[in-house]
């Protein structure tokens, strides 16, 4: 998997949005997917802390999406909840499957 990008958005959610956000993950995820996407996770932290994580096959699959200028799905799904967030992005250098 080394190239793949991987996206992370990170954000706390208020307590009472946290339902409204694991059903609008579903609804994400259950949509068409973007050329290049091979994975996305929605993950809990602690204290209110979420991520949302997504594995791309390459770089030129997160830019030819956000060419499109729709925005990260995830970040418009954290807004529509009303949560602060921050993105990264990583390049995946080795990865280990087990």
């Amino acid at each position: 998997m080394k190239g793949a990008v991987v996206t992370a958005v990170d954000a706390v959610v208020p307590a009472d949005r946290e339902a409204e956000l694991i059903e609008g993950f579903r609804l994400m995820a259950a949509g068409d997917s973007p050329e290049g996407l091979l994975r996305t996770e929605l993950l809990r932290g602690q204290e209110g802390r979420w991520r949302i994580q997504t594995t791309w096959r390459d770089r030129e699959a997160v830019i030819a999406l956000r060419a499109r200028g729709e925005g990260p799905a995830a970040m418009r799904l954290l807004d529509s909840v009303g949560a602060t967030h921050t993105h990264t992005v990583f390049t995946v250098e080795e990865s280990l499957d087990l």
